[in-house]
């Protein structure tokens, strides 16, 4: 029984050992199967790591190109842009500045210049329809930025009346500082290489050229009356009258040329950018400055028709028209062609100095008679009218006596106008009255008067035959000219060259001594001659005797001799006398003086000698002596 319980015991042990066998089988099977799932999962697991590494690096290169494609877009959308903006901008720019404002009309057309620059830089096909639209707005808009342009400076360019302002000293008109902004941005537009592109074969600025347009011809038209002015007050009612300084109305003409001028430089210097100023303003003006040169073509010739009075005219045009260049140009530093202008009427007044004394001397050549009664010519007068006259216009004829040459002015005015010819307009130096100025003024007026008297001398030695009538013409003349000198600017002039003064009183001189031989006769009637002695003892003087012992010691033929040089004397003495009185109405008062005390200082004391040493032979009866010393000094002090 214990072997059958053991059996049993056995039976079931082994049983469960089978069984924990059977189990360890199985979980050994189970391992093995495990490992070899491990082993395929790993190798799965390897096989899903490399795959995800090679989707993972695709993912990370689709990723970069989407991203690149987004950037791409972008960008087409940005160039796209400017042309999405194209319905705005024709609406402004069509609408024009008048209705959106100005600052709005420039911001749109810059707006659109941007954009056609972006657009240009990217050769996109999509992009060239919106580019040709931008173009077509952009040249309407500077079309019609320029009419604006224009309109804003019609409004403000009517012709003024420049006498206004003269008259009243008031700055001609500028434009405000409001309407010179406008047009100073309107043209930075205008001016602009873009807007300049849409107008082929556009050289300059269109707004210079519209600038020039409009107000070159407000300058001509403001300035046009005063043109007309010019003209009309160089023709004189008598056309001998010598011109008379400020009587033409080229003064004023050239004053509103400077004053209108400025004005206008100020407003192209508020309009434009610097660079632009000479070229806006020299075209500004240029329309101006050819009607100004035909005005002054026209005033020459006048003065070329009435030469020696009117010659006058060209030195005083001259002087304001240098003056007036020279005053532009200090204030604006542009130099306008004004020498051009002034060429023709400089020509003219070279020539005309030499013509001057060519005239002189021909009018008096000319001369069929001299006045009889001794009296100084017209033309005399007229020619220190001439020579006072030039003493106004210093700087001109400094300049132009200059270019001719110190003493040149003696040839003939033809040999001068064909050696001296200059179409240049003077310096500030060459117009500067200094000492040389001053100098060749003195000459040419000295060298005048010289020829005036030299010609006038000797046509009366042909004319007059008397040289009481002879004598005094020359004094009268002479008296005439130093009268006219000291009265008139002549005498600052005249007076500082040291030699001139002598000049004039050796012509007085030669006056008094010409009139003083008509005095000969009667004088050498009172010369006698004085015996000697046999033994060569000189007598005794006249002084030391009385006039009876003088008589007594005469012979009878000397006797006679006396009393025909005193009858000699009384007839000769009453015809001199009487043809001074006769003369004395026509003598100047400094030359009636003069000769009457010449004659008395000649005839007196020969009288007075001659009568002391005879009267005892007329016995008082008055037959032969008729004057004595009394009643001769009482007829000279009536002469």
């Amino acid at each position: 029984m214990m072997a059958k319980v053991q059996k049993a015991v056995w039976a079931e042990e082994k049983a469960e050992v089978e069984v924990l066998l059977a189990q360890r089988d199985e979980h050994a099977n189970i391992g093995r199967r495990l490992k070899t799932l491990q082993a395929s999962v790993e190798g799965g697991g390897r096989t899903v790591r490399d795959g995800m590494g090679q989707v993972h690096s695709n993912t990370n290169q689709h990723q970069i190109k989407i991203h690149n494609i987004e950037k791409l877009i972008k960008h087409i959308d940005k160039m796209l842009e400017p042309g999405q903006d194209k319905g705005k901008e024709e609406r402004i720019i069509r609408a024009g500045p008048a209705q959106v404002g100005l600052t709005e009309y420039l911001n749109s057309l810059k707006r659109v210049n941007r954009a056609l620059t972006e657009m240009g830089t990217t050769n996109m096909r999509a992009n060239q329809q919106a580019i040709g639209d931008f173009n077509e707005l952009l040249a309407e808009g500077s079309k019609k930025m320029e009419e604006v342009y224009r309109s804003v400076l019609l409004e403000f360019s009517q012709p003024l009346e420049p006498l206004h302002y003269l008259t009243r000293e008031l700055p001609f008109p500028t434009l405000s500082n409001g309407t010179a902004s406008e047009l100073e941005a309107m043209d930075r537009y205008i001016s602009s290489p873009s807007a300049r592109s849409t107008v082929p074969n556009q050289s300059e600025s269109a707004s210079i050229h519209i600038y020039s347009d409009i107000r070159g011809p407000y300058l001509v038209g403001s300035l046009q009356n005063l043109s007309l002015a010019s003209i009309s007050t160089s023709k004189k009612k008598n056309s001998d009258e010598i011109y008379r300084q400020g009587s033409n109305a080229i003064n004023q003409y050239a004053k509103a040329i400077d004053s209108i001028f400025l004005a206008e430089f100020q407003n192209v210097s508020a309009c434009f950018p610097r660079d632009a100023w000479t070229i806006a303003f020299e075209t500004t003006c240029r329309r101006a400055l050819a009607e100004f040169a035909k005005t002054l073509r026209e005033l020459n010739m006048h003065i070329k028709s009435n030469l020696t009075t009117d010659c006058f005219l060209a030195y005083e045009i001259i002087e304001v028209v240098t003056d007036v260049a020279h005053h532009l140009n200090s204030k604006t530093g542009e130099p306008l062609p004004f020498g051009d202008a002034l060429a023709p009427v400089r020509e003219i007044a070279k020539f005309s100095l030499p013509e001057l004394l060519d005239d002189q001397r021909r009018r008096i050549m000319s001369l069929a008679i001299l006045p009889a009664d001794g009296s100084a010519i017209p033309f005399t007068s007229e020619t220190m009218t001439r020579l006072q006259t030039l003493t106004v216009y210093p700087k001109s004829l400094s300049s132009i006596l200059a270019s001719i040459g110190d003493g040149n002015w003696t040839q003939s005015a033809s040999a001068n106008r064909s050696n001296n010819s200059s179409t240049s307009l003077p310096s500030l130096k060459s117009l500067d009255v200094g000492a040389d100025g001053a100098q060749l003024l003195t000459h040419y007026v000295l060298d005048t008067l010289e020829a005036h008297l030299t010609t006038l001398e000797s046509r009366a030695r042909i004319l007059l035959k008397s040289k009481a009538v002879h004598g005094v013409f020359i004094s009268n003349t002479v008296a005439l000219i130093d009268r006219m000198i000291r009265s008139s600017d002549l005498a600052s002039l005249i007076g500082a060259n040291p030699g001139a003064q002598t000049k004039i009183d050796t012509w007085r001189r030669k006056g008094v001594s010409t009139y003083m031989d008509a005095w000969r006769e009667p004088s050498s009637a009172l010369l006698d001659s004085t015996r000697t002695n046999a033994s060569g003892a000189r007598p005794h003087s006249g002084a030391s005797l009385t006039s009876a012992e003088v008589v007594k010691s005469l012979g009878s033929k000397e006797k006679d001799a006396i009393k025909e040089k005193f009858k000699l004397f009384n007839t000769s003495f009453d015809e001199c006398v009487k043809r001074h009185k006769e003369l004395s109405p026509s003598m100047e008062r400094e030359v009636k003086s003069e000769l009457s005390r010449e004659v008395g200082h000649q005839v007196e004391p020969l009288y007075a000698r001659f009568y002391d040493r005879y009267e005892a032979l007329d016995k008082g009866k008055g037959k032969y002596v008729k004057y004595d010393k009394g009643s001769l000094a009482a007829a000279l002090a009536l002469l």
